[in-house]
């Protein structure tokens, strides 16, 4: 049992072969695949491949870089869809932080905490982004007093994930941990019980001749992340599929 807790199935990469793509992840044992929506359109997309889709489970929420051109009624709006939708939805997501372009800071984080304190009202988790503003998105997290925290794709230092491991949050490891010491040595230093799987598709492939990334690709982390741990990929599955069980189920 195999779980991918970040991806965007919904991207117009996969428009082509998405049913192809499903059915792949599905026959390499893939159980559950948590699309994060990016925007409005992203999301009431995701809640229709849900429906199409056993596997495909739905995350909604508002990208930084994004959610930081709209106004604050735009980004309520939104916040008052997903909370319609409570029933239909896993997980606050994808959301946080990003500094890697010149975009409205303040505003996204303004924007940040109004969702996480929607996690907070849901009960659901919230998975958070955190490009080059890995250090003010725990904070802010901290400051909100958040717990049912994923950190999709964490970049920062061993101190900040020393203080993610401390908070009992979750850290996903992307396919390209295959390649990427940093994420190696994210994964030595994580404790079993908060490591879980993603491959954030299309993208951070585990080979880069490989162009587009797929959730069947999940496996190739999972022998990396087995071989660092010192277990079998067996034992790993069980272990990880434990862990999305009890955050997300």
């Amino acid at each position: 049992m195999i779980v991918d807790v970040h991806a965007h199935l919904e991207f117009d990469n996969f428009e082509k072969d998405r049913d192809e793509v499903v059915r792949r992840a599905d026959k390499a044992g893939v159980v559950a695949v948590i699309c994060n929506g990016t925007n409005p359109d992203y999301n009431r997309k995701i809640l229709e491949l849900s429906k199409k889709h056993n596997i495909i489970k739905a995350a909604l929420g508002y990208y930084p870089c994004e959610c930081d051109k709209v106004s604050e009624e735009e980004i309520d709006k939104e916040i008052e869809f997903i909370r319609n939708n409570k029933d239909k939805v896993i997980a606050i997501g994808e959301v946080g932080l990003d500094k890697k372009h010149d975009h409205d800071f303040e505003k996204q984080k303004k924007y940040f905490r109004k969702f996480i304190e929607l996690s907070k009202e849901l009960d659901i988790p919230i998975i958070v982004h955190s490009r080059f503003a890995e250090e003010e998105t725990i904070n802010i997290l901290e400051e909100e007093k958040a717990t049912k925290v994923l950190m999709h794709c964490f970049s920062g230092n061993k101190k900040l994930v020393e203080r993610i491991i401390k908070n009992k949050w979750y850290l996903s490891i992307p396919c390209n941990v295959v390649r990427s010491q940093q994420f190696q040595e994210t994964v030595k230093m994580c404790p079993l019980n908060q490591i879980l799987t993603e491959t954030d598709s299309p993208f951070l492939t585990y080979d880069p001749s490989i162009e587009r990334n797929e959730p069947a690709y999940i496996i190739e982390s999972l022998k990396k992340i087995a071989d660092i741990k010192g277990l079998n990929v067996e034992e790993l599955k069980k272990i990880i599929y434990t862990n999305y069980q009890r955050l997300f189920v």
